[in-house]
This record gives C-alpha cells, sequence and structure tokens, in this order.
C-alpha cells in the first residue's frame, strides 16, 4: 500500500515514510518513479513528493536548442530510458519552465488527498507531451485530470494561496542538505541519490520495516512493559 503524504489521515502508523526531492524539469526524477512504485508493491509505504527547485527564478532555465540538454539526453537520459522501458521525450519547451507553479499545485493537490498522483501526471504532461507545466491553464488542465476542481486550482495559483506551503516545504531541502535530484530518503534513515534500482530500494524499505519493528517492544505502559 502507497499513500501520499506524512499528512494524509489515511496512512498506517507503521507506514514506511519515504520522501522524494525532486523536479518537475529533471527526466531522472521520471525515470525514478518506476523502482520506487515496483519496490513499493505489497509494503506499507507512505510516498511524500518533496520540492527542490534546480533553477529558481530568477535563474536562467535551460534551453533545449542549445547544446547541453541534448548532449545529456543521448549520453545518459535515453540509454536509461530505453533500459527501463520508459517512454520519455526531450520537450521542445523552450526556455525550460520554472517549476514553482507546478510546486504549488502539488500543495494543492496534497490538501485534497491527490498528491500520490499529482507528481507522476505533472512529469508525463512535461516528458510525454510535451506541455508548458509553467502555464496555470495547463496545470489546471492536469489537476482537473486527476479529479481535481481545475478553476479553484487556478484561482489558488493565482492567488499564491499555498506559496507559503511550498516554501516550508523547500526549506526542508536546506536541512536535509539535498543538492541533487532525485533523492530519496527513507524513514529519515537511509539516503539514496540518483536513479536506484528497485531492489536497493526495496531492501532499503524492508530495513526500515525490520527497524520499526524492533523498536516497538522498546516503551511501557500503563499495564506494564
Amino acid at each position: 500500500m502507497t499513500t501520499a503524504r506524512a499528512s494524509d489521515p489515511k496512512a498506517s502508523a507503521s507506514a514506511v515514510n519515504v520522501q522524494v526531492w525532486s523536479d518537475f524539469v529533471c527526466p531522472f526524477c521520471m525515470l525514478a518513479e518506476g523502482p520506487l512504485e515496483e519496490a513499493s508493491v505489497g509494503l506499507d509505504v507512505e510516498i511524500e513528493w518533496m520540492p527542490f527547485e534546480l533553477r529558481p527564478y530568477p535563474t536562467p532555465t535551460l534551453r533545449p536548442e542549445d547544446p547541453y540538454l541534448p548532449e545529456i539526453w543521448e549520453r545518459s537520459v535515453y540509454p536509461m530510458a530505453r533500459r527501463t522501458g520508459v517512454d520519455i521525450t526531450l520537450p521542445t519547451v523552450s526556455p525550460q519552465p520554472y517549476t514553482r507553479l507546478a510546486f504549488e499545485g502539488y500543495q494543492y493537490a496534497a490538501a485534497h488527498g491527490r498528491g500520490r498522483e499529482y507528481t507522476p501526471r505533472v512529469l508525463r504532461a512535461f516528458f510525454q507531451q510535451n506541455r508548458d507545466i509553467g502555464q496555470i491553464d495547463v496545470l489546471a488542465d492536469i489537476a482537473r485530470e486527476i479529479g481535481l476542481d481545475g478553476e479553484d486550482v487556478a484561482a489558488a495559483l493565482e492567488k499564491g494561496t499555498y506559496a507559503a506551503a511550498h516554501q516550508a516545504a523547500l526549506r526542508e531541502s536546506v536541512v536535509h542538505r539535498i543538492e541533487v535530484v532525485p533523492t530519496l530518503i527513507i524513514d529519515g534513515h537511509t539516503r539514496i541519490e540518483g536513479v536506484a534500482t528497485a531492489s536497493r530500494i526495496r531492501k532499503a524499505l524492508r530495513n526500515a520495516q525490520d527497524r520499526t519493528a524492533s523498536t516497538q517492544w522498546l516503551t511501557c505502559g500503563v499495564n506494564g512493559c
């Protein structure tokens, strides 16, 4: 069982928490999603997507017509995508969008119980559908596709309703010294940077389960120890 966030009221108290730092313009974050989902099958896992803006405004974003992006895609992204069977294409949106609004959209989705669905859907919109995820109307359409109120999402993004929540989440990346994405932190103990195999992630998840089980009896209650 996988759930969206630590704040999800449906989340099991014994679930293994996995925080995933990502950015919507990072192709490796999309490639990392499949192994994480595969590793989580049959386990009580709670996935919490965390924001890391690789190029926050006003830092210039990358342009697909410049040499860097085509080179890194040919050298690294496409070979990994072929090995893992992931359909992914270098978007032609130029320059690449800033992702602050998309992350504020995530905060909205998480608050409305759709956090788990939102992040993969935005990644697919950018890397499979070539959509400009820096535009409010595009984000509103994505929200509708996962069952949210698109007009309400658009209004929230225009008003900055979830800006403070996004900034608070960004500050966590400083606390955890996040420097690259994707980065996974499993139950606050195990740190995995980059695209890991499902077997490596599953081993870390099972180790976290074992740690939880081993500490369950290290408490005393009113009826004894």
